[in-house]
C-alpha cells in the first residue's frame, strides 16, 4: 500500500476484529485505504517515523486513527499519550474501540484527548453496525483542518 494514500490507521491486534473493521469500510464503499499496525511498540514505531516508517509523508495526515487499549507490548494508553505528544499526529482524530468497559481507561484516555470512546460490542453484527456508523461520521461527516 502507497502509505502517501493512507485514511485510515488501524492499530489492533486482533486479527478478526481488523479484517471485520476493513470489510465494513470497504463493503459500505468508506474507504479502503488502510494501514494496520498489530501491537503498541510497531504503533510507537510508527509515529516515531523510526525503521522502515521513515518514508511515510507526513504532510498527508489519515482521517481517523482507530486504537484499540488492550495491545500487546506497549498499552493503547500510551500510545495514545504519544500521538497526542506528536507535532505532526496530534491532531488526527482518534477513536478508541476497545473492548474496555473499566471507567479508569474512559478517564485516561479523555484526559489525554481521546475524540471518542467506544467500547467493542460481543455480537458481531452489532460491532459491524457500529464501525459502520464510526466510519460514516468520521470519514463523511466529520470535518478536518487542512
Amino acid at each position: 500500500m502507497n502509505q502517501d494514500k493512507v485514511e485510515i490507521i488501524l492499530i489492533e491486534d486482533n486479527p478478526d476484529d481488523a479484517e471485520l473493521i476493513k470489510r465494513v469500510f470497504k463493503k459500505n464503499n468508506l474507504s479502503d485505504q488502510f494501514l494496520i499496525l498489530k501491537d503498541g511498540a510497531e504503533a510507537l514505531d510508527f509515529f516515531s517515523a523510526h525503521g522502515k516508517n521513515l518514508s511515510y509523508n507526513f504532510n498527508h495526515h489519515p482521517r481517523v486513527i482507530l486504537l484499540d487499549l488492550k495491545l500487546p507490548k506497549v498499552d493503547g494508553i500510551e500510545v495514545l499519550r504519544n500521538i497526542k505528544m506528536n507535532e505532526r499526529m496530534k491532531s488526527v482524530p482518534v477513536v478508541i474501540l476497545t473492548s474496555s468497559t473499566e471507567e479508569r481507561d474512559l478517564k485516561n484516555a479523555y484526559d489525554l484527548g481521546v475524540n471518542s470512546y467506544v467500547t467493542k460490542p460481543i455480537r458481531h453484527d452489532e460491532f459491524a453496525s457500529i464501525v459502520s456508523q464510526l466510519g460514516s461520521y468520521w470519514l463523511t461527516v466529520n470535518r478536518l483542518s487542512t
